[in-house]
C-alpha cells in the first residue's frame, strides 16, 4: 500500500494519555499526525521554557518516543531523566535534545522534524503552536489561576480555561492536516490542561468544527482531582462543546468495565473516581457511543490498554 493512500488520522492531546494511544495506533496501516499541547509550564519543560524561551518540549518528547521505531535502548536513552546534579537533576535527556535541536535549526518545529528523523518516527508530530502558550482558568468562584501546572492545585471547580496570547497562530501544516483528515481523535488526557489548550488555539478549533472527518473523543477512565471531580462522560463532552461553541463530535469511546475495589480505594485518596457513563445524555448529544472494556492496570495505575483502544479506533475507519 502506498503511503499517500493510507487513511489519514489526526490525534490531538497531550499528557500521558496521548502516547498510550499512539503506541497502539502506529501498528496499523494509517498516516498518523499528532497535534500536541505546548501549554506545559512545570518540571523540566517549564525550566527549559523559561531559561531558553522555547516551547515546552516534554509532551512532544513523549509523543516522539511513542511513535519512534528505534531500538528500545535508544528510546530509553531519549526518555532518561537525570536524578543527580544541580543543573541536570529533573531534566529528561529528550527535552535537552529537543532544546539543542531547536537551537541548531533555529526553530522548534524544525527541531521536532529533525529529531523525528533521528528516532525514525512513524507519522508527523506537530505542536499546537510554534511558541509556548499560557493557560489560564477561571474558577466557579471567579478566581483566575494562571499556569497549566497550577490549575489542578487550586482544587476548585473550573468554569472555563483560556489562552494568552488569545490570538496565537497555529502552524499552517496543522490546519492542513485537520482539513484533510479522514478521522480526528481527541484524547485521552486531562480535559482542561492537555486537550483544551490545543483546541483553544482559535483556528484549530474553527478548523475542527468545519472538518468533515469522523471525530471521536476518547473519554478518560478516571476523574482528575482539581479538574474533573464528579464529572460524568457527558460532562466532559459538554465542556468541550462549551469551549468551542460547536457540537463537533460524532462518537465517544468510554470504558464500561468495573475496576477492582482496592485500586478504586487508592484512587479515592487522591479524590479520583471512575468517570460515570451516562448513556442517555450522550445519546441526547447525538453521539455514537462505543462502550467496551478498555482498561489495563499496571503497578496499581489505571490506563487505557494501548492495543484495545487502538483496535477500536482502527475498526471505526
Amino acid at each position: 500500500m502506498e503511503w499517500r493512500k493510507l487513511p489519514k488520522v489526526v490525534v490531538i492531546g497531550g499528557g500521558t494519555g496521548l502516547p498510550v494511544l499512539l503506541r497502539g495506533l502506529k501498528q496499523y496501516p494509517i498516516d498518523i499526525t499528532a497535534i500536541v499541547t505546548v501549554a506545559d509550564d512545570g518540571g523540566s519543560s517549564g525550566r527549559l521554557r523559561s531559561d531558553l524561551n522555547i516551547p515546552p518540549p516534554g509532551d512532544i518528547r513523549n509523543v516522539l518516543a511513542a511513535l519512534s521505531e528505534v531500538e528500545p535502548l535508544i528510546e530509553s536513552l531519549f526518555q532518561h531523566r537525570f536524578r543527580n546534579g544541580n543543573e541536570l537533576s529533573g531534566h529528561a535527556l529528550g527535552n535537552l535534545l529537543l532544546a539543542a535541536m531547536t537551537s541548531i535549526t533555529g526553530d522548534f518545529v524544525s527541531g521536532i522534524r529533525e529529531m523525528s528523523k533521528v528516532l525514525n518516527v512513524k507519522g508527523k508530530v506537530l505542536p499546537a503552536a510554534n511558541r509556548g502558550i499560557i493557560l489560564h482558568a477561571e474558577l466557579e468562584d471567579g478566581t483566575i489561576v494562571t499556569g497549566e501546572s497550577k490549575i489542578p492545585n487550586a482544587n476548585k471547580k473550573i468554569k472555563r480555561v483560556f489562552l494568552s496570547p488569545h490570538d496565537v497562530e497555529p502552524l499552517a501544516d496543522t490546519l492542513d492536516e485537520i482539513e484533510h483528515a479522514d478521522m480526528i481523535v481527541i484524547g485521552p488526557g486531562s480535559l482542561y490542561t492537555s486537550i483544551l489548550p490545543n483546541l483553544l488555539v482559535s483556528k484549530i478549533g474553527q478548523q475542527l468544527c468545519l472538518s468533515k472527518a469522523k471525530k471521536i473523543y476518547v473519554c478518560n477512565v478516571m476523574t482528575q482531582a482539581g479538574e474533573t471531580m464528579g464529572y460524568s462522560t457527558s460532562d466532559h463532552v459538554k465542556a468541550l462543546y462549551d469551549h468551542l461553541k460547536c457540537a463537533f463530535l460524532d462518537s465517544i469511546i468510554v470504558n464500561d468495565t468495573s475496576l477492582p475495589n482496592e485500586i478504586l480505594q487508592r484512587y479515592a485518596l487522591e479524590n479520583a473516581q471512575p468517570v460515570q457513563y451516562d448513556l442517555d445524555k450522550l445519546q441526547d448529544f447525538g453521539l455514537q457511543v462505543i462502550n467496551k472494556d478498555l482498561v489495563q492496570i499496571q503497578n496499581g495505575v489505571i490506563r487505557h490498554d494501548t492495543e484495545k483502544i487502538a483496535g477500536v479506533i482502527y475498526s471505526l475507519l
